[in-house]
């Protein structure tokens, strides 16, 4: 009798444990286990700049990359709960929750980029210095070396965009990449300058100059006919946005105001005070409006403008009437 009784608490003691190990495997299969064990496909997942933790998670699961939002939440949480950083990971279908989240926790292996329209290329390395995590080694190369491979690629065709840009790229890779991107978009654009009987590279030094010089994208046209004016009567442009890119940085930035002596002591080809026509080079980066303005440029008799303090435009036909614009508005 005691062995009989001995035999079963045996039996209910294994039968516990076996659906207990059921149980776990039940539970580990079907919500923390890899979607696809056999894949060994790779694929880029991306975080979106804007994007939300919730967001995230949810994207994981309809790429089919974590088999139950609940599971991935609670072994994020019991991780300390880190916020997933926007950029680009390299993810598998092979990977359980853990090796799922520790991807994710190291960081992205790409990571974005913003360039807003009218940098020069300086200002963009020490962006790309800052997010890349670049020597200051890698910083010179790119301003001296290999941005300066192409004399056509001097400067003007890092095109202000929003780019995703892998962590283990190289200087020499990004300049690749951006110039690439720039022929893609630039592409329509080849032949438009070619129809008005103008260089593109002409074109991009005309859009960089009403870039730096614009309030707005909608005043864009308006200066475009003003230089153009200046151009045709074979007046110096006087583009203080030259000699700011003559100059170099300042203690306040790229782009401080000019001084009076700049002006004068600044000697450079990029200095419109001094030199006739456009400056040898783009002096920064344009976007696509600044280049439609220099193709589609306003109809006007002014030859002189300027910006009030809310940064309107007020153009005038004299020199006379330029100086009573000064007057009134600065």
């Amino acid at each position: 009798m005691t062995s009989l009784f001995k035999n079963k608490k045996f039996l209910i003691g294994f039968g516990i444990i076996l659906i207990l190990l059921l149980s776990y495997f039940f539970v580990f299969y079907f919500l923390f286990s890899a979607p696809d064990s056999k894949s060994s496909q790779v694929k880029a997942f991306t975080v979106s700049l804007k994007a939300n933790q919730s967001d995230t998670i949810t994207k994981l699961k309809t790429q089919g990359l974590i088999k139950n939002i609940f599971a991935f939440n609670l072994v994020h949480k019991l991780k300390g709960n880190k916020d997933i950083e926007s950029g680009g990971y390299y993810l598998s279908k092979n990977m359980n929750v853990w090796q799922v989240l520790k991807h994710l926790s190291d960081g992205p292996e790409m990571k974005w980029v913003v360039i807003p329209e009218g940098l020069r290329k300086e200002e963009i390395g020490e962006r790309l210095q800052k997010t890349l995590g670049w020597s200051n080694q890698d910083l010179t190369d790119w301003n001296e070396k290999y941005t300066a491979m192409k004399f056509d690629y001097l400067e003007g065709v890092y095109f202000p965009d929003t780019y995703l840009i892998p962590v283990s790229d190289k200087p020499v890779d990004v300049v690749k990449r951006f110039n690439n991107h720039f022929n893609e978009v630039f592409a329509p654009y080849f032949k438009k300058f070619q129809d008005k009987g103008m260089l593109w590279t002409t074109g991009l030094r005309f859009a960089s100059v009403i870039q730096r010089e614009a309030g707005s994208k909608t005043d864009m046209s308006l200066i475009a006919g003003i230089l153009w004016n200046r151009l045709d009567q074979k007046m110096k442009l006087e583009i203080d946005a030259t000699v700011q890119y003559a100059r170099g940085k300042t203690d306040t930035g790229w782009w401080a105001p000019i001084k009076a002596s700049d002006i004068t002591t600044i000697d450079s080809s990029y200095n419109t005070y001094q030199q006739e026509g456009l400056p040898p080079h783009p002096i920064c980066n344009p976007g696509l409006a600044a280049i439609d303005a220099v193709l589609t440029p306003e109809t006007t008799d002014c030859l002189y403008y300027l910006h009030d303090s809310d940064r309107q435009i007020h153009c005038a036909k004299t020199y006379e009437e330029h100086l009573e614009n000064i007057k009134k508005y600065l």
